[in-house]
């Protein structure tokens, strides 16, 4: 029986949201492309306003049609920019309807990951043994992706943990695609039990700098995973640019104490 994991959310290299604070991963992955135009413009206006408005001051201030306003007022709210506010009383019936910008940064700003990973990628880079480094750091993100997928209820079979590893690395971008046992049959290399070809690297420019560490950060990754499914095969070794277009990840069994 595997090991129940939470439900969802050594080999070679050769070659949710959080509330008042910064947004998820997963939160800044559904962000709406920062606004433009005049829609830029109302947002602009409402940061600096010093107070909420409503939708007749906002179209008098821009000298535009209050419909127009509106269209652009509910694609701000629809992003999370902005919100929908009562204004105060100020007599018999229900108090109209003004909008403010959210409080916060802008969800909608720019963002450079990428900066980010180039400066993780260096970290990594430094010290002793940076191959050795990057594949551990690679099995333990490997390990809390397999953590956040559905636990299976028996250890799966080589099919199942095949499938499940080519389901994440998927999800991540990596356009993979399992192939046959027969291509590792040519080795001669006993245990071998096929491949997975990885069409896409989602870190490509970063290989082209740090691919000491990104290659096996990527081994490490697959390595991770398979152990935390309990999976009877595991990655043996990556073959980066085994053709132009292709990395290819040689699954092989996993090898038993004795």
């Amino acid at each position: 029986m595997a090991e129940s994991r939470k439900p969802r959310g050594t080999g070679d290299v050769a070659g949710g949201d959080v509330a008042g604070g910064a947004p998820s991963a997963r939160a800044a992955e559904r962000l709406a492309p920062p606004p433009a135009g005049r829609r830029r413009l109302v947002l602009t206006m409402l940061r600096e306003s010093g107070g909420p408005l409503g939708v007749i001051e906002i179209a008098e201030r821009l000298d535009v049609h209050p419909n127009t306003v509106r269209f652009h007022l509910d694609a701000l709210v629809d992003a999370g920019q902005i919100e929908r506010v009562h204004a105060a009383p100020a007599g018999p019936g229900r108090p109209p309807l003004v909008f403010r910008a959210r409080p916060g940064m802008d969800l909608a700003g720019p963002r450079n990951y990428r900066v980010l990973a180039e400066i993780l990628a260096g970290s990594l880079a430094t010290g002793p043994d940076p191959a050795a480094r990057a594949t551990e750091a690679g099995r333990a993100w490997g390990d809390a992706l397999a953590a956040g997928r559905p636990a299976p209820e028996a250890a799966p079979t080589r099919e199942e943990a095949v499938r499940e590893l080519v389901g994440l690395l998927d999800d991540i971008g990596f356009a993979p695609e399992e192939r046959s046992a027969g291509g590792d049959e040519q080795t001669g290399q006993p245990g071998q039990t096929g491949q997975i070809g990885l069409r896409h690297c989602p870190f490509l420019e970063l290989v082209k700098t740090q691919g000491k560490v990104i290659c096996p950060l990527h081994l490490g990754l697959m390595q991770g995973t398979m152990s935390a499914l309990g999976s009877p095969v595991t990655v043996d070794r990556l073959e980066p640019f085994a053709e132009p277009d292709l990395c290819l990840a040689h699954l092989a069994a996993v090898r038993k104490e004795p």
